[in-house]
């Protein structure tokens, strides 16, 4: 078993599952006798839409991308998962295929049931009660789902902003997510005369954390960055947002080259002075009393100016997204428009 699930309480993580929910605590075992832990890297697919949905997984660590690919349409991401979470579980009990694929953001662990090389329905034939309680309770899913459905006739129901967050929510730093980027920055570009700005920035220090602390730890470092940049955004009434990994950033509406400087300019040195300790030494008692020096973070930032460096959504995001990264290349800590590396 990998050492992300051997710390991990399987039969507690199982029973919050809903389908799983009703099991008693020997059904409950033999569920974790008959799974397997699967890890796998950033990018990597877990499975593809139209696969044989052989399996469900429990999401241990990391984040997964749930990715819906239509004929002739640009692949959207239309849920995002994170420790504690269960996909593929329909697919599994109706034998049906996959109806998207399920990718990696981060590295990731998960719990795989029935165990690689395991046969679900065979498994059921020897469980019988087990199976008629997996279908019980799946039939309470998908009627709770049903009549969720069915009230987001309600405009502005709670479900209505529910599902609004779910699809425009990153779940890991609770920013919006890169989706709510793609379709709100259109919205900015409509008139030459009214200037905005948009910033993005990574940690130049990121797979240093990583690489020395774990991909737990650099998820950690991710939130603890996330709620500062979101108290940034509230005191100026900026709109943060999770781009991809560890790329974080601003839209700044009305704001010409000088403020924008000037905003990245402080959040760098706020983000400068967080303490990364208690995110990176969580749990690690022993290197926590060892620990004698403050982790500070290094960030690079770009910006890019509408309309000097692109007259569209997308034209902006490919001038500034790259640009931390050459910060980063350049001894970090920088902050740099286009023209910076023309």
């Amino acid at each position: 078993m990998s050492q992300n699930t051997k710390s991990i309480n399987l039969p507690g993580l199982i029973k919050a599952v809903d389908i799983f929910s009703s099991l008693g605590s020997g059904e409950v075992d033999f569920i974790a006798a008959n799974s397997s832990p699967v890890s796998h890297a950033p990018d990597e697919l877990i499975f593809s839409q139209g696969d044989p949905g052989n399996a469900l997984y429990i999401v241990v660590s990391g984040e997964i991308g749930i990715v819906k690919q239509s004929a002739g349409a640009t692949d959207q991401r239309i849920a995002e998962l994170i420790a504690g979470d269960c996909f593929g579980e329909l697919d599994l009990l109706t034998n049906a295929p996959r109806t998207a694929s399920a990718k990696a953001i981060s590295q990731v662990s998960l719990l795989r049931f029935p165990a690689t090389g395991q046969v679900f329905e065979t498994l059921m034939e020897n469980q019988p009660v087990v199976a008629a309680k997996l279908l019980r309770s799946l039939l309470t899913v998908i009627a709770g789902r049903t009549r969720q459905a069915n009230s987001l006739i309600k405009e502005n129901s709670p479900l209505v902003r529910e599902l609004r967050q779910q699809v425009y929510g990153d779940k890991l730093s609770g920013l919006n997510n890169r989706l709510w980027l793609e379709e709100n920055l259109p919205s900015l570009c409509v008139d030459r005369k009214r200037p905005f700005a948009v910033l993005m920035f990574k940690p130049d220090n990121f797979k240093a954390i990583n690489d020395s602390y774990g991909h737990e730890a650099g998820d950690r470092t991710i939130i603890l960055m996330a709620a500062d940049l979101k108290q940034f955004a509230e005191a100026s009434q900026l709109t943060p947002f999770r781009f991809a990994g560890n790329e974080l950033g601003l839209t700044l509406p009305g704001v010409e080259r000088t403020q924008a400087l000037t905003i990245a300019t402080a959040l760098q040195t706020r983000l400068g002075a967080l303490d990364l300790s208690p995110a990176l030494l969580s749990g690690d008692a022993a290197a926590a009393t060892a620990a004698s020096a403050t982790i500070r973070l290094s960030t690079s930032f770009g910006i890019a100016l509408f309309p000097e460096h692109g007259l569209t959504a997308a034209e902006l995001v490919a001038a500034v997204n790259e640009l931390p990264l050459e910060g980063r290349a350049r001894g970090g800590k920088r902050i740099l428009f286009p023209e910076d590396i023309a």
